[in-house]
């Protein structure tokens, strides 16, 4: 018997986000609990859920992976055309979330998305294995196609192309994305559903403040 979706449920009792531990940054935040993450066995740690919305106010979301964070941001790549990319041109406000269940965190960000410089977007693209810079140039991101043979035929004739090339162009519609954090979240899981909740937002002069909020 398939076991009921009611009774499933977990203590959290792995770590916790005391008081005192909090640092006064959240990038730094940010850092140490990433880097405690890569050691664990999580698939991707840098795998996060983006959210946007369409010009109906529907959100949508969907897996990206965080290629780049700093004191600026957290760095995405993307095909332009996409929906995310559509949306995003509309409406730069944005959500992700990372969910690190090795470790019983998620860490919340809300932000507003701003394209790369084309010399950024341009490094990283030619830093990415042959087959996905083809891909990133095949592919008409979103968009509806015939089947997958489509797809293939499309890949096969741009290796075509490029053959013999040492480095192949990034496609204008190709690029990343800073998301500029407002504020961020840190969620630790505890036992009884009582749950550290330390949320940061970010001033006018650019400094930070936080607060714990109620689980």
């Amino acid at each position: 018997m398939a076991k009921s979706l009611s009774s499933m449920r977990m203590s959290y009792e792995l770590d916790q986000l005391g008081d005192r531990e909090i640092e006064s940054d959240p990038i730094s935040q940010f850092s140490i609990w990433f880097s405690e993450v890569l050691e664990t066995q999580v698939i991707e740690a840098n795998a996060l859920m983006l959210s946007t919305v369409d010009q109906h106010a529907h959100p949508s979301s969907r897996v990206v992976l965080m290629k780049q964070f700093d004191a600026r941001g957290f760095v995405v790549y993307t095909n332009y055309d996409s929906r995310k990319g559509r949306e995003i041109a509309a409406n730069p406000n944005v959500a992700a979330l990372f969910y690190w269940p090795t470790l019983q965190r998620q860490v919340r960000i809300c932000g507003v998305a701003h394209k790369l410089s084309a010399e950024e977007s341009d490094s990283y693209f030619h830093s990415r294995p042959y087959g996905s810079q083809l891909g990133a140039i095949v592919s008409p991101q979103s968009q509806p196609v015939p089947d997958r043979a489509w797809l293939e035929s499309q890949f096969a004739e741009a290796e075509e192309t490029y053959r013999g090339m040492d480095e192949l162009p990034r496609p204008e519609h190709w690029g990343g994305y800073r998301i500029e954090p407002d504020s961020i979240e840190f969620w630790q899981g505890r036992p009884n559903r009582l749950h550290d909740r330390i949320r940061y937002d970010r001033q006018s002069d650019g400094t930070w403040t936080h607060q714990r909020l109620a689980p």
